[in-house]
């Protein structure tokens, strides 16, 4: 059953030679050991320029549970996805303070779908880094922000769980 569902998301985009923190957490999926550190309940990005004269702006807001709390954060960043994670990371740090050692390393977009234009098909990796180990996280989606932010929840939830 789970070979099936890697051939799956493989055929999906799906990479998980790059993506060890994905991988694992999938597994822990089927074995029903998947950590819960937090629910995401909703998310919004909002990217505003007014005129040429005036910077562009990222703005983030995530509405996220943990056991009986729900937390809405916002934050902006130099991008969206950067946005994303800060907002995020502000609510989940009066949590889980190891986060504030956990490191975006590098990320990377590549378009699966060249003959779809803008409306492609993502992988987005991102590779972390902790205090003691370094991790990659995958998401794929048509949406790039969709696809960012699945590897970005997954970074978050594999460095959580690892204790980085």
């Amino acid at each position: 059953e789970v070979v099936n569902k890697i051939k799956e998301l493989e055929n999906k985009g799906y990479q998980f030679e790059a993506a060890s923190g994905s991988f694992e957490l999938l597994l822990r999926k089927f074995l029903g050991k998947y950590p819960e550190f937090f629910k995401i309940l909703s998310y919004r990005v909002i990217v505003e320029k007014l005129g040429d004269d005036h910077e562009l702006i990222s703005e983030a807001t995530v509405k996220f549970q943990i056991d009986d709390n729900i937390i809405l954060t916002a934050a902006e960043g130099n991008g969206p996805v950067n946005a994303l994670d800060k907002a995020l990371r502000k609510g989940l740090v009066s949590f889980y303070p190891a986060l504030k050692f956990i490191e975006l390393a590098d990320y990377k977009v590549r378009v699966l779908q060249t003959d779809h234009g803008t409306g492609s098909k993502v992988r987005v990796l991102i590779e972390n880094k902790g205090t003691n180990r370094t991790w990659g996280n995958i998401g794929v989606s048509e949406n790039i922000i969709e696809a960012s932010f699945e590897a970005l929840k997954d970074s978050i939830t594999y460095g959580l769980l690892k204790g980085v």
